[in-house]
């Protein structure tokens, strides 16, 4: 067993982590983030101008290549200073770059996988019905219907983050109800956002602020044989294969976030005076920091063994459930012991732990919940389906 990054991969870590610190040092990422109505389009610029969006796409198509390693590097660095708003990167990526790379025609990823290398494209990902939640199928109301040409698509979906600022989005719609199982006949579209009949509103949220969360409204929405992704009626099995990316790139951002909870405490506890000494000599707090060291370790080993298993073809979908609800729990009670550790200070707006714990707080719930997960991993090791 190795558990060392490759020399390129560690090159390309020791490169990241130093952008982030001269062009997303976290003071920046604050601001950001309170400007809660406004969508970081500097961000994005900056994310553009340094090739990131090309990460992970093939070369011949403009992209700068790269494995899931180098994929889940930059998630972890970029979340370290940016938490939540990493996702401003990610949505696209995984949205556009990886479902597009994987589900794609020819045709569509000469099209449109340069646009993402370049930054001229955002997608947004419209899978979440109202009343649904994880219960992604039975939840299913969007419905597409044969059209001229294509296929017409009425329906609503919740929590699409992005998507008033999205130029397409990865919809997911039922296309055939008389089908025996609930996951036959579902297609997945790739949606101009501005089509005719595309309404999109904004909600409020508790983390993650800037970068906005819509419900997204279709009324008779056209969208043509040629923005279809794969075999119409079969979407389900397409996307099973890139849920286990899903699920590590989420661990990725969390590990980012513990990263710079234990960074921010560590610097607070060794300049912070409390009865006549440092607080970092109090035992309490030096064991707060280290069951953060020590989570933190654990989430890095369950990720590089998940990447690892699904960049030989291996089947990984119980192991990135587990490194999932590990990763996501880890990350939401290392903010939590942070803002214990700087006080009055982790509450407040001024530092990052407040932050780190609203953003990593919906990581315990999306992309499937924790709880869910668990029934995943209950129903891998052979016990009954308990929903």
């Amino acid at each position: 067993m190795n558990f060392e990054l490759s020399e390129e991969h560690s090159s390309f870590r020791d490169m990241i982590r130093k952008w982030v610190d001269r062009e997303v040092p976290k003071s920046w990422a604050r601001k950001l983030e309170q400007d809660e109505h406004n969508y970081p389009f500097e961000l994005w610029d900056k994310f553009t101008e340094a090739g990131f969006h090309g990460v992970g796409i093939d070369e011949r198509y403009g992209g700068q290549g790269g494995d899931l390693y180098m994929q889940m590097i930059l998630a972890r660095e970029l979340a370290r200073s940016l938490g939540g708003l990493a996702w401003i990167w990610g949505i696209t990526s995984f949205a556009g770059g990886k479902s597009i790379g994987v589900y794609g025609t020819p045709a569509q990823k000469e099209k449109f996988l340069p646009q993402i290398t370049a930054g001229k494209l955002r997608a947004a990902i419209a899978f979440t019905e109202p009343g649904g939640g994880t219960d992604v199928l039975g939840a299913l109301r969007t419905e597409g219907v044969r059209g001229d040409g294509g296929w017409i698509l009425n329906g609503e979906k919740i929590w699409s983050s992005s998507a008033h600022v999205a130029d397409y989005l990865l919809l997911l719609a039922r296309t055939d109800r008389n089908v025996s199982k609930r996951h036959h006949g579902v297609s997945l579209f790739w949606v101009p956002a501005k089509s005719p009949g595309v309404k999109i509103t904004a909600l409020p949220k508790l983390g993650m602020r800037s970068m906005g969360s819509c419900t997204v409204h279709l009324e008779n929405v056209f969208v043509p044989d040629d923005l279809v992704l794969g075999e119409p009626g079969n979407a389900w099995y397409m996307l099973l294969p890139t849920l286990n990316n899903e699920r590590i790139m989420v661990a990725a951002f969390c590990l980012g976030v513990i990263d710079g909870v234990l960074e921010d405490a560590l610097d607070y506890v060794k300049q912070r005076k409390a009865f006549g000494k440092f607080i970092g000599e109090f035992q309490a707090l030096q064991h707060y920091i280290a069951d953060i060291a020590t989570w933190r370790q654990q989430v890095e080993l369950m990720l590089l063994h998940c990447a690892w298993l699904q960049s030989n073809g291996r089947n990984a979908h119980m192991e990135s459930s587990m490194l999932k609800v590990t990763a996501s729990e880890y990350a939401n009670r290392a903010a939590d012991l942070g803002i214990q550790i700087l006080g009055g200070m982790g509450y407040s707006a001024e530092t990052d732990m407040q932050r780190y714990w609203r953003d990593s707080r919906l990581w315990r719930i999306g992309p499937i919940t924790n709880e869910m997960a668990r029934n995943v991993i209950a129903e891998s090791l052979g016990l009954p389906r308990s929903f």
